[in-house]
């Protein structure tokens, strides 16, 4: 399978990257031509590619017309619709990162060219994929916790100002904490309800953290989302964990139903302790980032080449279809946190 990554201006396409190149059955074609020009600290581009051993073309014309049977799609977010596109146009199925795009429009836009031409649309919410979450879904599924009424979400995390300053910039994010974090747990409940819709959403965000670094966008939020099956969601966002913490941040969800309560944190289990520089965080546990990919390409491997107009044979969620209901509550808490009311949808 010929699997291409565009672009290497997200976190996650390292981890992608690392993978992908592991995968003896995998043939990895990697462009980022914006990267040698990003002001990041981080390695980009043909410096990032070769660490991992991965082939480099310099212009996406090149990558596209490799004829890729898959597509990691990792650019800034304000990128995603323009890739998206080109990648259905060369029929090839598509991975996406998160947030789906910067715009309703947008979004709507890319399911839209991928559906035409047959191609997988999947979104990356690798935490769909964490064991503690599988479990709470099933009991949910099976009924256990009853009819449920209220989800309280934190996701929190640093600032990832230092390795991807596109991050803060709110022409290539979208915005900053609210559009980062708020999308993750969104999906959660989105897998949870079976794909209930957002019915009104009302938001708060500030600029409190993080001023020594002049950010202009939001540092920290809170969304409250009521959807049409009368489920009250609550979702704290921010990037609140200090730049010298031990590890990133984590991301807990706590489930309230009519027989009960169930809370996890998928990125709790750790060796905890300290060595000469300080804190020690390790992380121990499977790889969300391999399950997520996983997914994508046996789906890929499923349904073969993309039948213009023709849905896939597969379908592998979290699709297209979540990543934009994600985005239209972010957009609708952007819209809320400005006017100070809530935004019905």
């Amino acid at each position: 399978m010929k699997v291409a990554i565009a672009s290497f201006a997200h976190t996650h396409a390292a981890s992608y990257a690392y993978l992908l190149a592991q995968m003896p059955d995998v043939e990895v074609l990697s462009a980022d031509p914006d990267g040698a020009a990003a002001p990041d600290a981080g390695p980009r581009g043909a410096e990032l590619a070769k660490k991992f051993g991965i082939p480099y073309v310099d212009s996406y014309d090149e990558l596209f017309a490799w004829g890729p049977d898959a597509v990691v799609v990792t650019s800034e977010n304000a990128g995603h619709r323009a890739l998206v596109e080109r990648a259905a146009a060369v029929g090839a199925h598509v991975l996406c990162e998160k947030p789906l795009a910067t715009e309703v429009a947008d979004g709507q836009a890319m399911l839209d060219a991928c559906a035409a031409a047959g191609s997988i649309l999947m979104i990356a919410y690798p935490v769909r994929f964490a064991p503690s979450y599988l479990r709470l879904r099933a009991l949910v599924e099976a009924g256990r916790l009853g009819d449920i009424y209220a989800v309280v979400g934190t996701n929190n995390g640093k600032i990832p100002y230092a390795a991807r300053q596109w991050f803060t910039d709110a022409a290539l994010a979208g915005g900053g904490a609210l559009v980062d974090h708020t999308v993750h747990c969104a999906d959660l409940i989105d897998g949870l309800t079976g794909g209930a819709s957002a019915a009104r959403v009302y938001a708060a965000a500030n600029h409190v953290l993080h001023q020594d670094k002049d950010v202009q966008v939001e540092t920290g939020g809170l969304v409250t989302i009521t959807y049409d099956n009368g489920l009250l969601a609550t979702i704290d966002c921010s990037w609140s964990v200090p730049d010298n913490g031990p590890t990133w941040g984590g991301v807990s969800l706590r489930v309230t139903g009519t027989n009960g309560s169930v809370e996890i944190e998928p990125f709790l289990p750790h060796v905890g302790g300290t060595d000469p520089e300080g804190e020690v965080f390790l992380a121990f546990g499977g790889n969300l980032d391999e399950s997520l990919l996983a997914t994508f390409l046996n789906a890929v491997r499923a349904s073969g080449a993309p039948v213009p107009g023709k849905e896939p044979a597969v379908v592998p969620q979290p699709d297209g279809a979540v990543g934009l209901r994600t985005l239209q509550i972010v957009d609708a808490a952007r819209r809320s946190a400005v006017s100070g009311q809530p935004v019905d949808l």
